[in-house]
């Protein structure tokens, strides 16, 4: 990668100085958009991304999930059924990545040897200090983050989640439970239908239990301050859901609202 250099005080003074850091700079973004099209090309191709994944790919975007998600709720109507939802979001997710596990997403998804090394180099055994006036502290070793304003930081942070998602979708299916998943980066849902509430809220609380604990395992955590549930029932008349209880988990007693906003979209 291109090391872009400190500028001096004179840099500020004289704007021929600054140019070279400016360039720099440039082109340091440009390579990390090159490197990042040609990864996505690659793992798409390969269909290492699991097909739920909505978000951090070109192509895709909160309109593709906010379509999905009404296709899905219609589906269930016609079949008279109600959709439930649990709404979760994946806390402090970009500096959170452990980047040995993501130099492991990489070989799995086919890359060659020398690419992982690059990564590798790039992302491990990473150092920083931190600087406030003329303090200055120790050099601290950095393992885990992606920088959110890198061009890499979407694909690198889909590579990341991808094995989670199968493993996720494999315990579901052996424990033979019929949910449905999308996922947008750190904010994901889970999409359970059923004729009974109940039946969804005991689904959906089994998912959660499961998903807790394999985030734990990646280094991630659940917000759980932002866990929200929604029904999409259409009776016309009076409709009371019951809660979510997730006490038992040693989570909160999620109440169903009127309205709940997702990516942008509002559902009532």
């Amino acid at each position: 990668m291109v090391i872009i250099p400190k500028p001096n005080k004179l840099a500020y003074n004289n704007p021929k100085s600054f140019c070279p850091i400016v360039l720099l700079n440039t082109l340091s973004k440009l390579i990390e958009k090159v490197i990042a099209e040609r990864l996505q090309f690659h793992v798409i191709k390969n269909n290492f991304i699991h097909p739920s994944q909505l978000g951090g790919l070109k192509f895709k975007s909160t309109t593709d999930a906010g379509i999905v998600l009404t296709h899905i709720i219609q589906s269930g109507w016609v079949k008279n059924k109600t959709t439930s939802i649990l709404a979760f979001d994946i806390t402090q997710f970009f500096p959170s990545l452990n980047h040995h596990l993501l130099t492991l997403s990489l070989t799995k998804a086919g890359l060659n040897p020398k690419v992982t090394s690059f990564f590798e180099d790039f992302l491990v055994r990473r150092k920083t200090n931190y600087m406030w006036n003329e303090f200055s502290s120790l050099t601290y070793e950095v393992n885990v983050g992606v920088g959110q304003g890198s061009a890499l930081s979407p694909i690198l942070s889909v590579l990341y989640l991808s094995p989670l998602l199968y493993i996720l979708e494999k315990h579901l299916n052996i424990l033979n439970i019929p949910i449905s998943l999308i996922s947008f980066v750190d904010d994901g849902l889970f999409i359970s239908q059923n004729k009974s509430i109940d039946v969804s809220n005991s689904q959906l609380f089994y998912n959660y239990n499961i998903l807790s604990s394999l985030l734990n395992k990646f280094g991630l955590n659940i917000e759980h301050s932002k866990t929200e549930t929604f029904h999409f029932n259409r009776s016309h008349g009076m409709f009371y859901p019951p809660p979510l209880d997730l006490s038992p988990l040693g989570k909160p007693i999620l109440c169903p609202k009127n309205s709940w906003k997702y990516l942008g979209f509002i559902f009532d």
